[in-house]
């Protein structure tokens, strides 16, 4: 990672630490649009959150998709809902447009408009909350102009989603392969929640004392431990892999590892805490909600498995 990746990544784990602790999720995700104005409007004028992906010749940051998958891993870590993933494809699709609407993408990346694109209807991220979106289909790109847009009930609170209909739309490009950038990206915002869920189990496994002793002394825990560990470390790999060279391989592959390490984590955490992690008021039973939520947000692993089968045979 460079120098300055390194800078934006500290950065955001600050504001995250001093703006996103468990209670300021809850606020968040519980307010009327479900996530924390003030936090997003903190990333956008003091790390240009918005701007990552979108050229300095039209007010963005020219920066990377790396750059765009460090700040969703921090923002996973806390589970902070932001509009940031949305906003970030629907900046990434007006751009590979035939004709890019220069005014609607600076909107976007100063974060005065909030974006999404839609891969399935009925579960669209930021959707109840969008000004700008798009759809994408894997073969063309389309902008709706015009749309209807209803909350869907999850079992991911941190997570808003909305079911949305079209009223009138534009076709405006090809389809750049946007479902693979979201698969990329969402298997970075899972790493940093799954790296969170085992630092705090891990954390709890310390004060936590049974028969005398912390329960993380005991060796089949540690075990269990080093396992959840190794597994975390192996998913990030694959997923950087995948952020520096972006393809439909690198997406499916990331997007597998990362779910599954993600709900391996979070499942061994409920175990590990006990009946306590299910409890509304414990932060564990959010992470577990997060991984199985996120998991089936672009299609469920197993679609991607049968992708990687395809092409390996």
């Amino acid at each position: 990672m460079s120098e300055e990746r390194e800078l934006l990544r500290d950065t955001v784990a600050a504001l995250v630490d001093k703006h996103a602790s468990p209670a300021a999720v809850r606020r968040a995700f519980e307010s009327e649009r479900g996530y924390d104005e003030s936090l997003w409007a903190l990333l956008c004028e003091q790390v240009g959150a918005a701007a990552l992906v979108v050229p300095e010749e039209l007010g963005g940051a020219g920066g990377e998709l790396a750059d765009a998958a460090v700040v969703l891993s921090e923002l996973g870590r806390a589970l902070a809902p932001t509009p940031l993933l949305g906003t970030t494809l629907a900046e990434l699709a007006l751009l590979a447009a035939d004709d890019p609407d220069t005014a609607t993408i600076e909107k976007l990346a100063e974060g005065a408009a909030i974006g999404t694109v839609v891969f399935d209807p009925d579960f669209v991220i930021n959707g109840a909350v969008a000004d700008v979106v798009m759809a994408a289909d894997g073969q063309k790109l389309s902008r709706w102009t015009t749309f209807t847009a209803t909350p869907v009930d999850t079992m991911d609170l941190t997570r808003p989603l909305a079911r949305l209909e079209p009223q009138d739309t534009a076709d405006i490009g090809a389809d750049p392969g946007l479902a693979d950038i979201a698969a990329i990206l969402v298997a970075a915002e899972q790493i940093g929640a799954a790296t969170r869920c085992l630092d705090l189990t891990v954390d709890y496994s310390r004060n936590r004392v049974q028969f005398g002793r912390p329960i993380g002394s005991f060796q089949a825990l540690k075990h269990r431990m080093a396992d959840l560990y190794v597994a975390v470390q192996s998913a990030r790999a694959v997923v950087d892999d995948a952020v520096a060279a972006p393809s439909a391989t690198s997406a499916a592959l990331a997007r597998v590892s990362a779910s599954e390490a993600f709900s391996k984590v979070a499942a061994e955490a409920v175990q590990m805490h006990g009946g306590i992690a299910i409890t509304w008021e414990h932060d564990i039973q959010l992470y577990f909600k997060r991984a199985h939520g996120s998991a089936q947000l672009l299609g469920p692993p197993r679609e991607y498995l049968r992708r990687l089968e395809a092409e390996a045979l």
